[in-house]
């Protein structure tokens, strides 16, 4: 071999040697990048899958531990999603719930306000210290509503509009049969009304079950599941994340029978157990706000649902008699509405009194069907739905639209 030849050899490997060294210090830091970015990627999903190791619970005891629970201060923040697959029409749900309630002058009357949260997402920062003293916030970009009941007085406050509305007597009226609520402060905007709510349908129509741990808001919890034994109704099944020491629900989630998200999540982001300060109970009326007080020339009366089917209270109010079809998950409410009986030429007369963005609503949710009962049109929520008949008959419940059908056929 020539010497030139044995130098250039020589080089060409002292080149590939370098060139070796070279990229090397390029491929370990991108190496070394990848599996750092591999590695963040995990830990999230390891911590998520990581729920805790609790001692064995059976639902029977789990349920005992939630009516045990002593639990009667706290405060803390939660996230409510609901999705109902209403059509947004603006305002009008809000607005056809409030309309024609006492303080309905008042944008901080709480009717609308809190029918608000049937649709979309919230955060509410909540706070309670016993049966006295409670507060509801819901949160908003740049303004918050407020229902506070502290002692005898009930306060709603909309920043936005520097609105108060006030309520005496724990915000009650009386009716013929005794107290009847004047504000909705019993509605369910937390985990455990929702529950508590649910958990009085438990029976024989259910089955309950514990289904494994999580965590909710930093907190060791069970999950409580019940799903529906009958069929025809909308619910798939309920889960309620249970607080593995003091039995209050953290978390609770309803979902469709017809598949897909959660219809209602409503959880705690944030809890503390300890006492509220008093401070946290106290209103007064800001410097120029318009105060409201409750309208007092409601006379109280209402029709009351049959005994052992209280979530249908009130119905009745929409103008006639109130019956419950079926028991538990497939219970359906018949309400002879103002309109029943009369004929189809009448009800069209009166279509005009209905305004035409209350039309466009109806319209959209609408199906028409047929039956023994002639004809009417059902409208539909991915949980509740409806049919009303030409004759003004309503019948509504979690049931299915052939469950309604059914239902009024057999109503005939």
């Amino acid at each position: 071999m020539a010497p030139n030849d044995s130098t250039r050899t020589t080089e060409e490997a002292k080149d590939l040697a370098a060139g070796r060294r070279k990229t090397a210090r390029y491929l370990v830091p991108v190496a070394v990048a990848g599996v750092a970015a591999a590695t963040i990627g995990l830990v999230p999903a390891l911590a998520a899958s990581g729920d805790p190791d609790l001692p064995k619970i059976s639902a029977q005891e789990l349920i005992e531990k939630m009516a045990a629970s002593e639990t009667q201060q706290l405060s803390g923040t939660v996230k409510i999603n609901t999705d109902l697959g209403l059509p947004s029409f603006g305002g009008l749900a809000g607005s056809l719930a409030g309309g024609g309630g006492q303080g309905e002058d008042s944008s901080a009357a709480p009717d609308a306000k809190l029918t608000e949260l049937a649709t979309g997402t919230h955060t509410l920062r909540i706070a309670a210290d016993g049966p006295d003293r409670q507060k509801v916030s819901i949160l908003e970009d740049s303004s918050e509503y407020s229902l506070i009941h502290n002692g005898d007085d009930v306060w709603g406050y909309d920043s936005a509009s520097n609105e108060v509305y006030h309520a005496e007597g724990d915000g009650q009226r009386e009716g013929e049969d005794g107290k009847d609520r004047r504000t909705p402060d019993d509605l369910p905007t937390t985990p455990k009304d929702l529950a508590d709510e649910v958990l009085k349908a438990a029976d024989g129509t259910t089955s309950v079950t514990v289904d494994g741990t999580s965590r909710v808001a930093g907190r060791d919890a069970y999950k409580l599941v019940l799903k529906p034994k009958q069929e025809g109704s909308t619910v798939g099944s309920i889960t309620i994340a249970v607080d593995a020491k003091n039995g209050v629900p953290l978390k609770f989630t309803l979902n469709p029978s017809s598949g897909g998200k959660a219809v209602v999540d409503v959880g705690f982001t944030k809890v503390d157990f300890s006492r509220p300060a008093a401070s946290t109970f106290d209103f007064t009326p800001p410097k120029g706000a318009k105060v409201t007080e409750a309208d007092e020339s409601a006379d109280g009366k209402g029709t009351r649902a049959p005994k052992g089917h209280e979530e249908f209270e009130g119905l009745g109010d929409m103008g006639g008699g109130l019956d419950v079809i079926g028991e538990g998950w497939t219970s359906i409410a018949k309400i002879e509405g103002p309109g029943a009986g009369r004929d189809a030429d009448a009800k069209k007369n009166e279509k005009g009194d209905v305004p035409p963005e209350a039309q466009q609503f109806l319209d959209a949710l609408g199906d028409k069907v047929e039956g023994k009962f002639g004809s009417g049109t059902v409208f539909k929520t991915r949980l509740v739905n409806a049919l009303i008949t030409d004759d003004g008959t309503v019948y509504v419940g979690a049931v299915t639209k052939d469950a309604l059908v059914k239902a009024a056929n057999e109503g005939k």
